[in-house]
């Protein structure tokens, strides 16, 4: 692997798997219910000579890098490190990364406790929640592993959140997966009940071999429709939530830059840390085949220099996949805008990722619908 000087990686985010189970069992979850097993041969949690290890690396970036860049903390479920381990690794990311660097929690809410959310505001820690809708929605999907909803869980976990002195830092969004089957109407409103101050749609994880839950078909358009009728509630809405999805595609047909992997043409470096320390590529890559996420030639940070591995070969042509190489999305006139979507949805076994998106044909029917509402304020660009 070449390996060479680099003034500046131009890193945006490191997501940092920290635990490797969790504490529920989502049906439609990538790292434990889509064929991968990487999970199993892991550590349940990031241990101190791993965080130690990336701490070194993420120091070494921030001296060399000009902008700074993001972290994420994910799994599995992160609260399941408790608060000894939490504690340790907030404090330890902390006095290699300066306070205005973003450092974000991704959980599912039912661990969240006063204490919990004490230790994420003394090390500036804010906390998103995943919940995909009122209760007949989120139940569906996200169950414990004896098959029982989670909604009550998730939203006494928020409620704690709300109430916490530092909530207007802590509280830093939700995450929602889209069912097609469901009321985007509903959705929107018991998010606004929730006090969210912004809201990140996901559509399924799935691909051209294994389709998407509940998508008929390739040209079939049931999350183009769902995600149509939200924009229409929002942008009627004269005090809407923010929905980053529908913000950068607006954003995009106006002249902006997006702020969203899987979107435009703005190349983002994004690099996984997995909890043994070995780095990854985009972990929904998990969705594909089993081990479509790991590099050819996998280093640890225990053993490598992050900052020279994000100046790899390896790592460049990671960086180039985000770009479509099919045929019809290269000639598609808005590909500016969805920028050829996720690298997973393009998979099949026949053709490998040089397809485009499973979600083509939603993704044209929105940004239509989008146009159209420019149009009736004067505000098209391209």
């Amino acid at each position: 692997m070449a390996f060479e000087a680099q003034i500046d990686p131009g890193l945006d985010t490191v997501l940092v798997k920290v635990a490797s189970r969790c504490n529920i069992n989502c049906t439609y979850c990538y790292v434990y219910n889509m064929g991968d097993d990487n999970w199993a041969h892991l550590e349940k949690f990031m241990t101190p000579e791993t965080i130690g290890a990336l701490c070194n690396s993420l120091a070494e970036i921030v001296v060399r890098q000009r902008k700074c860049f993001s972290i994420v903390l994910h799994g599995g479920e992160p609260f399941l490190l408790g608060e000894a381990r939490l504690r340790f690794l907030l404090k330890s990311l902390r006095q290699v990364l300066p306070e205005h660097y973003p450092i974000s929690i991704q959980t599912n809410g039912i661990l969240i406790s006063w204490p919990i959310l004490d230790i994420c505001s003394k090390f500036k820690v804010s906390v998103a929640v995943s919940i995909d809708g009122p209760e007949e929605v989120h139940n569906k999907y996200r169950v414990t592993h004896n098959d029982k909803g989670t909604f009550d869980q998730v939203v006494a976990g928020i409620n704690i959140l709300k109430a916490h002195t530092d909530a207007h830092f802590l509280y830093a969004g939700l995450l929602a997966v889209i069912d097609p089957l469901s009321d985007p109407v509903a959705v929107y409103r018991f998010f606004k009940e929730l006090d969210a101050p912004s809201v990140d749609f996901l559509y399924k994880d799935g691909n051209h071999t294994k389709l998407p839950l509940n998508k008929a078909s390739v040209f079939s358009i049931e999350y183009g429709v769902w995600m149509v009728a939200l924009l229409e509630i929002y942008i009627n809405d004269i005090n809407p939530i923010k929905v980053r999805v529908l913000d950068d595609m607006i954003k995009s047909l106006i002249g902006g830059v997006v702020t969203k992997e899987g979107m435009g043409l703005t190349d983002f470096s994004i690099v996984i840390i997995d909890t043994d320390g070995t780095i990854m590529k985009n972990d929904t890559l998990k969705s594909t085949y089993n081990g479509a996420d790991k590099f050819d030639q996998p280093l640890n940070i225990k053993d490598a220099s992050l900052l020279d591995f994000l100046n790899s070969d390896e790592f460049n042509e990671y960086r180039k996949m985000q770009r479509p190489s099919n045929s019809k999305c290269l000639n598609c006139s808005e590909l500016h805008v969805c920028g050829g979507g996720m690298i997973l949805n393009r998979w099949s076994k026949e053709n490998g990722f040089d397809n485009p998106s499973v979600y083509c044909s939603d993704q044209l029917y929105l940004i239509n619908a989008i146009r159209k509402t420019l149009a009736q304020y004067n505000l098209q660009h391209a």
